[in-house]
């Protein structure tokens, strides 16, 4: 149980950041880690305390506390602080195919759920706490790490192959996943993913400071040395579809839910675009979704192609979530003039209400490292609460030149514009980080696999010849379509990286099920 007075002698430290000043000034990875010795010493907090909630994935109140993979965190906590490198990887390696992802990435379930952690509101922002959860993510990174440096990570080929020939398309953490563990129980995979490189989201969703690009590639290499094979800048049409459901014995659809939530409102100008009602805001110049900005900024570094630059510009962003963070740390990296973060949903408060309790994810304010950037950059928290666009203005020549901003609220369940609370603030670039609506319905269509209401592939009990439900089925991967499978965003509707990574774990359990008449994944 790591050493059993830890938790009572050593304080919890995170790993350290870059200073602001000094990490604006490129796009490189800025969080840091401990030497080896205070990393042992943070793994002696684990208390291994008979009921670990960090790796138990269970429901409360709706919402899952713990570890969706059920990583088995007291026992390579342990290990760590013993120094057992490669006995400590085994244990990661067993639940977690990707934790260089996940120890990047992942918003850490498990140490908000952890009992160290009970009588702590919210992890201090301090690096150090005296009372607080073990630094359950920033052990799994260094872990990972250091068996990628000691020569523990190595390819594990199949010793006996299945026949059996797996299509995977997409690239995302879902279909890596699904490809990984069906690689290792021995069939042959392949993975088709329509852009120029595999990651999906990973590549070109997440920023480089967040992580580096360089993580991808490694994990590429190895899984092709495991005998996986990547077909990149293969868009499936209708043609290949019926190719690869006659040269596959099984196909896994793992598309993500790509389909953006439109910003709607007015647009004001000179131009014969402009409208006043309400339109889809993307289609005027200087207003851009998320995700294709991080991307041109993310390809841009990988190759020189142009991008979308906010270069001296006044930059709004539409959305509260993690992916509206990286567009502020990313436009202060540009060298925007300002930056705004619209929020529809009131200010959590800072610390958990009593109907929030402990292991509950708690529902608190959440200052990440593009608000801190901003605060040091600007003099001030960009995020405005309880407010969102209701309308632009064009330039003469059709250019995003200003918006009109409103406070709303909720009444009787729906959403309504305070009246007289509009405001007009400069702005040449607009970056709508307002979510997703599900999978793009292009491909499922193509497969004749179908959707709810929510744009998610609808799947069925195995054994079930056809669809008999409308209903969502979590726990269930195959499609109404023999030998179709679907896993990840696609299948659950936009999460996590640790949740897709579970969910191609799950669906490659039930493709092997579906392909040898049983399975031991």
């Amino acid at each position: 149980m790591g050493k059993a007075t830890g938790f009572l002698e050593f304080e919890r430290v995170s790993n350290y950041d870059v200073p602001v000043e000094e990490r604006i000034k490129n796009y490189d990875e800025f969080h840091k880690p401990l030497c080896d010795e205070q990393r042992q010493e943070q793994a002696a907090r684990c208390m291994n305390c008979g009921v670990p909630f960090c790796q138990s994935s269970m429901k409360l109140s709706g919402m899952v506390t713990g570890c969706p993979l059920h990583n088995l965190i007291p026992e390579w906590n342990d290990m760590i602080y013993r120094g057992n490198v490669a006995h400590a990887y085994s244990r990661l390696h067993q639940t977690s195919n990707f934790p260089e992802f996940t120890g990047r990435v992942c918003p850490a379930l498990c140490e908000k759920a952890c009992i160290n952690g009970q009588y702590c509101d919210e992890l201090s922002s301090s690096t150090t706490s005296p009372v607080s959860a073990v630094t359950i993510h920033d052990n799994e990174l260094w872990l990972i790490e250091k068996a990628f440096e000691e020569g523990a990570v190595v390819p594990q080929i199949p010793e006996i192959r299945s026949g059996k020939k797996v299509a995977v398309i997409g690239a995302g953490p879902s279909g890596l996943a699904t490809a990984d563990t069906l690689n290792h129980r021995g069939h042959q995979v392949t993975v088709f993913e329509r852009e120029d490189r595999i990651g999906g989201l990973l590549m070109y969703g997440i920023p480089n400071m967040k992580l580096d690009k360089s993580v991808i590639t490694r994990r590429r290499k190895l899984m092709e040395e495991e005998g996986v094979v990547f077909r990149t800048n293969v868009n499936v049409d209708e043609k290949l579809v019926k190719e690869l459901q006659k040269t596959f014995d099984a196909v896994v659809l793992c598309c993500g839910a790509k389909k953006a939530r439109p910003l709607m409102g007015e647009v004001h100008g000179k131009t014969k675009s402009s409208a006043k009602k309400a339109v889809d805001l993307s289609q005027v110049s200087g207003v851009h979704y998320a995700v294709d900005f991080l991307t041109s900024t993310t390809k841009h570094l990988l190759s020189g192609s142009p991008y979308i630059s906010a270069k001296d510009k006044d930059v709004v962003v539409v959305g509260g979530g993690d992916t509206g963070n990286d567009c502020i740390g990313t436009v202060i990296r540009h060298g925007c003039k300002s930056v705004t973060a619209l929020e529809m949903m009131p200010k959590p408060p800072v610390v958990r209400s009593d109907s929030n309790p402990w292991p509950q994810w708690p529902k608190v304010l959440k200052t990440d490292y593009g608000h801190e950037e901003a605060i040091a950059v600007f003099g001030r928290d960009p995020r405005v609460y309880e407010t969102t666009v209701q309308s632009v203005t064009t330039d003469d020549k059709g250019n995003l030149k200003e918006i009109t901003t409103v406070q709303v609220t909720f009444k009787d369940g729906a959403l309504v514009p305070v009246e007289g609370s509009q405001k007009t603030i400069p702005c040449q670039m607009l970056l709508i980080a307002a979510g997703f609506l599900g999978a793009e319905e292009r491909l499922p269509k193509a497969f004749g696999v179908k959707l709810d209401k929510r744009n998610r592939v609808l799947t069925v009990k195995p054994g079930d010849a056809k669809e008999t439900t409308q209903e969502y089925m979590e726990e269930e991967y195959q499609t109404g379509v023999p030998g179709v499978f679907t896993a990840g965003d696609m299948h659950r509707g936009q999460s996590l990286v640790v949740w897709a990574i579970y969910e191609g774990r799950r669906c490659a359990k039930a493709v092997d099920e579906y392909l040898m008449g049983y399975t031991n994944l």
